[in-house]
């Protein structure tokens, strides 16, 4: 395992048991086995260390999501849509139980960034979602729709992440996807301003240009042993510097990294830059 990754699993250890504000560097790395030399080698500090977790949940949910709403036929995709929201909700439910109960006071500028960013990819990958599947239906509610998918996200996530007993995540998901086309289709008063839809549909404030991306794909590619995903990686940093594939070939190197979890964010990244679906 790398140092890296061996610090933010063990430093998650630590955080889920006392909080961000109780847990100290020396804590940290007498609980990696680990000298201070060899954590701040990783990490300039232990802010830093917490926006690498937030930031290793968020990409992971958000391109897990995006992925299903961009590849799922309408179908299936508002059921597929639930059941990855959830069964990432579980998969990561040690970080996310942390988020919940840990103090607003807790994240600074930075980390409030970082989350409100998050917040409006997911917005926009739901009211994405809601066009596919609701077309012309959802014209004047959809905003108002997505709030309420997100607040059965929240509400149920509750499930998995505050009582021990067992999910079925696949009648949870039927579940929600019944209430949801209820909704869609019976909704008639509008609640969101469009003073607040203003707000919503501003651009995110974050760097996805080809040299952020390239960035984000070099510290994968530097993170990894030799591999398809790896080889993959190197060519679609290639074809970010210099064009020259055809998008079927793009499209078969994301779907090669698309799985791997160190290149989940890079994938999401690229299939924006790239215009996949």
């Amino acid at each position: 395992m790398a140092k890296k990754q061996l610090i933010m699993e063990k430093a998650l250890e630590l955080f889920a048991k006392q909080g961000f504000e109780a847990t100290s560097v020396q804590q940290i790395t007498d609980h990696c086995g680990i000298s201070k030399g060899a954590f701040y080698l990783s990490f300039k500090s232990k802010d830093e260390l917490i926006v690498a977790l937030i930031d290793h949940f968020m990409r992971q949910f958000t391109a897990d999501i995006d992925f299903v709403v961009s590849d799922k036929n309408e179908e299936d995709l508002l059921y597929n849509f639930y059941y990855t929201a959830f069964q990432s909700f579980s998969k990561h439910s040690d970080f996310a139980k942390l988020l919940m109960k840990e103090p607003a006071q807790s994240f600074n500028e930075e980390l409030f960034s970082k989350l409100h960013n998050y917040n409006k990819s997911l917005e926009k990958v739901i009211l994405s979602m809601i066009e596919r599947l609701y077309g012309d239906l959802s014209k004047d509610l959809k905003y108002d729709l997505s709030f309420c998918i997100k607040g059965f996200m929240s509400t149920y996530s509750e499930l998995y992440l505050l009582y021990k007993t067992p999910i079925d995540m696949d009648l949870l998901s039927q579940s929600l996807v019944e209430k949801t086309n209820l909704l869609a289709k019976n909704m008639t008063i509008t609640f969101i301003p469009d003073e607040l839809i203003e707000i919503i549909d501003q651009p995110l404030i974050e760097d996805t240009s080809s040299e952020k991306i390239v960035e984000v794909i070099e510290k994968n590619i530097e993170d990894m042993e030799d591999s398809i995903e790896k080889e993959s990686l190197i060519l679609l940093k290639q074809e970010l510097l210099e064009p020259a594939l055809h998008p079927a070939i793009v499209k078969g190197l994301l779907s090669n990294i698309q799985h791997h979890p160190h290149c989940k964010w890079a994938a999401y990244l690229l299939r924006k830059h790239f215009e996949i679906k």
